[in-house]
């Protein structure tokens, strides 16, 4: 009862630092600034943390030296005040060794100035290459991905430093805002206060790393003209277009949702949760569950508001990208973790859920580049939230079942290599386990790939077609439907039924992430991305090898338990 309060008062800490009082936004109103980018109004605050991750790598900026790390607003916002001051800094990202050696930078760094990359000489014949590969229209390898980012890099610089780029004013007839370098005569004079501002502000607050004037020894009084000056360029950008700027309220509550980042305290509440499991069950322990039910239910809470901030920001289902499939599919697997959890009371079952809960949270969290985490307008095809629903959702939620059967099989692995004998009870508990989350993932995705085929007949005019995405859904189906006849007839027992679980996850993602990510082929290119292939490889390669050195052991086990019967 104790525990459970001190996690309810800290449940509520959390809420009220991430929620900005009137007070804590002075100085910050610029970050609620409406902006029109990748086909949607979002505040400054989102538009400048992309901005900085594409060019930076991060969503902050630390000087060399300095102890605080600067904000991705002021780093942005001043590469259009002052550019100058951001081209001797090591600010653009690069790590790719092939193209390092061609431009003739050291390989120790991973940051570069604007001056060692684009004014090098080799530049101009790296955007040829990349060109000469556009021009086949074939799929960019990982060497052209990273030449591809490069040439972003280079442009959202550049034309951020010229002010077009940043797009703040809507016109009542066009559908586009204009940019800071086009807008209106009467209307330029607002903008230059709000850069008046922001200098005095900066200078007084020593944070800009710009040389610092300190020209106000008030800080106060400096946040309060940035947000007088700010908000007076609302009301003159609101009046140009009253009903576009509607949208524009939506946007500045994402500044919450950007402050408060509910899916990083979901896994660390799941991280808790899955320590506190670990004990438990190691030692087999009667009490401290309902600690470890707590601990779930809150990240689950974060895990679930993060979902429904995204949902009302992007008014549609979030699953029409890698990033937001894998947050929805450890959405699932901690569903299904405490359902059966409720059922067998195994406890072993919360403890996969939580794990691979918190794997797939901080891979979303730590993989921007890949897994890009930014709110995109939807492709034409995926335009219908029914058919999102019902068969994108379906698709994906049977991936989180194959994904909580996956994370099992590893644990039951890992007691048949420590000694299959001694921990038999656990063995089958965990087998028993994985069975369940395989039987709930085939019963999803059987009616998914359906669905799917009327999606596409509705869509496409033809319910199948043997495209890529179609054709792996089928094999991983088919795949599961194998492993459970063979459990049902006898052919696996359960070190069969563990190795199952963790080597036909590799069909789920081949068809998760394989058929976007590396074929890159097929009729749903919506979802194609680039990127960590060989991470993926890697993870997929070191499982295999985990499953066959745990079958060694097992064998060697057996064998050494039939020659001692003898």
């Amino acid at each position: 009862m104790k525990w459970s309060k001190v996690l309810i008062a800290l449940f509520f800490v959390i809420i009220a630092q991430a929620t900005p009082s009137q007070a804590d936004k002075s100085g910050e109103q610029i970050r609620f600034l409406p902006v029109q980018d990748g086909g949607r109004i979002k505040p400054f605050d989102t538009f400048a943390k992309e901005t900085l991750e594409l060019v930076h790598g991060k969503k902050s900026y630390k000087p060399q030296g300095a102890e605080k790390a600067i904000e991705a607003h002021w780093v942005v916002l001043t590469w259009m005040l002052a550019p100058e001051t951001w081209i001797d800094r090591p600010l653009f990202e690069l790590r790719n060794h092939q193209i390092l050696d061609e431009l003739k930078l050291s390989k120790d760094k991973k940051h570069f100035t604007g001056k060692e990359l684009f004014q090098s000489e080799a530049f101009p014949n790296l955007m040829q290459k990349l060109q000469n590969k556009r021009e086949t229209k074939e799929k960019l390898d990982p060497y052209h991905q990273v030449l591809q980012r490069l040439e972003n890099q280079f442009f959202v610089f550049r034309e951020m430093a010229s002010g077009k780029l940043l797009h703040v004013y809507p016109l009542k007839d066009k559908d586009a805002w204009l940019s800071v370098a086009d807008l209106p005569i009467e209307i330029q004079p607002a903008f230059i206060e709000i850069s008046k501002s922001v200098a005095l502000y900066l200078g007084s607050q020593n944070k800009s790393g710009i040389e610092p004037t300190n020209i106000s020894s008030d800080g106060t009084d400096a946040s309060a003209n940035l947000d007088k000056a700010v908000l007076y360029f609302e009301e003159l950008a609101q009046r140009s277009a009253p009903e576009k700027y509607v949208a524009a309220i939506k946007a500045k509550k994402e500044v919450l949702f950007n402050d408060l980042h509910p899916f990083r305290w979901a896994y660390i509440f799941y991280l808790i949760s899955a320590l506190i499991l670990l004990v438990i069950w190691i030692r087999n322990l009667e009490k401290g569950m309902a600690l470890v039910w707590s601990t779930i239910a809150i990240g689950f809470f974060f895990h679930t508001l993060g979902f429904a901030y995204r949902v009302y920001l992007s008014e549609r289902a979030p699953v029409t990208n890698m990033y937001e499939t894998v947050v929805w599919c450890s959405w699932g697997a901690i569903v299904f973790a405490m359902a059966l959890e409720y059922f067998y009371k195994f406890k072993v079952l919360l403890l996969g859920g939580s794990l691979v809960g918190l794997f797939c949270l901080i891979l979303a969290d730590a993989a921007p580049a890949v897994l890009d985490p930014s709110i995109q307008p939807l492709e034409a095809v995926l335009r219908d939230n029914y058919w999102l629903v019902v068969h994108v959702m379906t698709i994906t939620i049977s991936y989180a079942a194959f994904l909580l059967a996956f994370g099992l099989g590893d644990i039951g692995l890992i007691y048949f290599v420590i000694d299959s004998k001694k921990y038999s009870e656990q063995i089958q508990k965990i087998t028993t386990g994985v069975y369940r989350s395989m039987q709930i993932g085939v019963a999803f995705l059987a009616p998914g790939i359906i669905l799917g085929g009327i999606w596409a007949d509705y869509s496409w005019g033809r319910f199948w077609g043997w495209d890529p995405k179609e054709t792996w859904a089928l094999i991983a189906l088919l795949g599961y439907i194998v492993v459970l006849h063979a459990r049902l007839v006898g052919w696996l027992k359960n070190f069969g039924m563990l190795a199952s679980g963790v080597i036909t996850f590799s069909l789920v993602i081949m068809a998760w992430y394989g058929v976007n990510f590396v074929l890159g082929a097929g009729l749903h290119s919506y979802g194609f991305g680039a990127g960590g292939v060989e991470y993926v490889t890697a993870f997929v390669a070191l499982h295999i090898i985990f499953v066959a050195y745990a079958y060694t052991i097992h064998r060697s086990q057996e064998l050494k338990s039939s020659s001692e019967n003898k």
